[in-house]
């Protein structure tokens, strides 16, 4: 087969399986959790068989979905990282970010329809098998621009970084939790001030 006719099938095949992700994700958000193959597949305008080509069932399909969003916030933490020069600046960035993009992933999962279902998903999400790995990179990441920040005299040094990485993550995903936004971002300033070095 020559190259060009993969290249063509492989983006076509890439442009379904997206628009599935994204044609479930709206039908869930309009119309809460029970959602059927046979309406995914209606709204992607497909049929159910090319559907089921793609993904056995709703819950699969959700789970890709999630570790797509996942995969995407960590890519942008890791451009917030990149670009800004001094180490102090970058780490309040980097936490920023972190607690704004949390924010928004818990707003979708407590809103519209679902209510103790909807929370169920959440937790069975937050416990798939692609979750492992986004914790471990995601705590890297953090590690590190803390590392930086200590090494340029921006934070505390008398706890290692690993150690203030997790202690920033918790916190932070606590505070996204909250409905309030002057909420969150105080507690986004209680864990900046557990970060600075010790007068």
């Amino acid at each position: 087969m020559p190259k060009l006719w993969n290249a063509t099938v492989e983006q076509h095949r890439h442009t379904v399986h997206a628009a599935i992700l994204d044609a479930t994700a709206a039908l869930i958000a309009d119309h809460g959790l029970a959602v059927t193959m046979s309406q995914i597949a209606a709204h992607v305008g497909i049929g159910r068989a090319t559907l089921y080509k793609y993904f056995p069932d709703v819950q699969t399909i959700v789970s890709a979905w999630h570790e797509r969003q996942v995969t995407d916030h960590l890519d942008q933490l890791t451009a917030v990282a990149a670009e800004c020069g001094d180490p102090g600046e970058r780490l309040r960035m980097v936490l920023d970010s972190y607690l704004r993009l949390s924010s928004t992933a818990a707003a979708a999962g407590h809103g519209g329809h679902g209510g103790a279902a909807a929370a169920q998903v959440a937790m069975t999400l937050h416990r798939a098998s692609h979750m492992p790995a986004a914790h471990q990179r995601l705590h890297e990441l953090v590690t590190a621009v803390i590392a930086g920040a200590a090494d340029a005299g921006a934070v505390r040094t008398d706890v290692p970084p690993a150690e203030l990485a997790a202690f920033c993550l918790h916190a932070l995903a606590a505070a996204a939790a909250l409905p309030q936004a002057d909420s969150r971002e105080r507690l986004l300033d209680v864990t900046w001030a557990g970060l600075l070095p010790l007068r």
